[in-house]
């Protein structure tokens, strides 16, 4: 068997780009009849400024789209992160294993940690050490498959890195899991900066579609996507006419077809995005009835979750405990 994990963190709304790049693969080709782990990692939603309620509540939504997105409890383990507390019992270890500069390296902390100076906030210590913690979420499990996008690639690089030195200093004790890229849509971009990647964090939801916005909120931040100005027609070029390239990557996977072809059929903006925002709509429906129905009946969801975690539990304890043992720590 192939053991998989992946996780999506909880501070924002789930977005298209979450579902094109990860959670319709999770559902299509990642859960059985392999074993895999789905977490919603909220401990890594408290690296930057937060309101605990909303934590919370993202984290049960975020379930609850995974749920409806098609992740099936008889077929995969879905999870709260905070719920196996074997994450954070690994995670010191490789603190002890890892190096400030290696984690000062990290791009996302550079950037996060810019964005919070220039807000004039502090910067978290968990900012920094945040990746170790990740790399604890992938370890635990005897992981050798890690689905992520291009953005979480040198995460997944230092867990690589961490898993080694570990091994070589204290005995083979770690799996050591290589990352995994979906093809098509693995970046889906801002539809007001196509450019950038779309987040559910960022801080304009003009140019991001999210996974429960009502069909016609979907079809005006499509109709207003940004596009590229000057000649040429419609074309697929990512660096020329991003804005471009982005609609018929987003049509593209919706539908299943090449983005290069389909730009033939277009010799204006207006008929590709109404093209895009009916396939977006209709690729959402079944997920937003789905999200519906579950939503109504919150203890199911509880009751998912809770198990997950006991799975989990079961399936971490032994990897950590022998984590504890070869580092030189005493037994209980």
């Amino acid at each position: 068997m192939t053991r998989i994990f992946s996780g999506v963190k909880p501070t924002g709304h789930l977005t298209l780009g979450n579902y094109l790049g990860a959670v319709r693969q999770w559902a299509a080709a990642d859960q059985g009849p392999d074993e895999a782990l789905f977490c919603v990692v909220d401990l890594h939603a408290l690296t930057v400024e937060h309101d605990p309620g909303r934590v919370r509540r993202l984290t049960r939504q975020a379930a609850t789209l995974l749920l409806a997105s098609g992740l099936d409890p008889q077929r995969c383990t879905l999870f709260v992160q905070s719920h196996v507390d074997e994450h954070t019992r690994l995670a010191y270890l490789l603190e002890c294993t890892a190096t400030d500069g290696e984690l000062r390296r990290m791009i996302q902390y550079k950037e996060k940690a810019a964005k919070a100076l220039a807000a004039g906030e502090g910067v978290r210590l968990s900012l920094l050490t945040y990746p170790v913690l990740m790399a604890a979420d992938i370890l635990a499990y005897g992981t050798q498959e890690v689905p992520v996008g291009e953005d979480q690639r040198q995460h997944v690089e230092l867990t690589r890195d961490l898993a080694v030195r570990f091994n070589q200093r204290y005995g083979h004790t770690f799996t050591v899991p290589r990352a995994t890229h979906p093809t098509v849509a693995a970046r889906v971009m801002d539809l007001q900066e196509p450019t950038s990647k779309m987040g559910k964090s960022h801080g304009n939801a003009a140019g991001i579609v999210h996974l429960l916005d009502e069909p016609e909120v979907v079809v005006r931040k499509v109709m207003r996507a940004v596009t590229d100005s000057g000649d040429g027609g419609v074309v697929h070029d990512r660096a020329a006419r991003p804005g471009a390239a982005n609609l018929l990557d987003l049509l593209a996977a919706c539908t299943g077809g090449d983005p290069v072809e389909l730009a033939g059929g277009y010799t204006g903006y207006g008929a590709l995005k109404r093209d895009v925002a009916d396939a977006v709509v209709e690729l959402l429906r079944p997920v937003r009835e789905r999200h519906a129905e579950l939503a109504a009946d919150p203890g199911a969801v509880e009751k998912v979750l809770r198990e997950g975690a006991g799975r989990a539990r079961e399936l971490a304890r032994p990897v950590v405990d022998r984590a504890y043992r070869a580092i030189g720590l005493l037994a209980p």
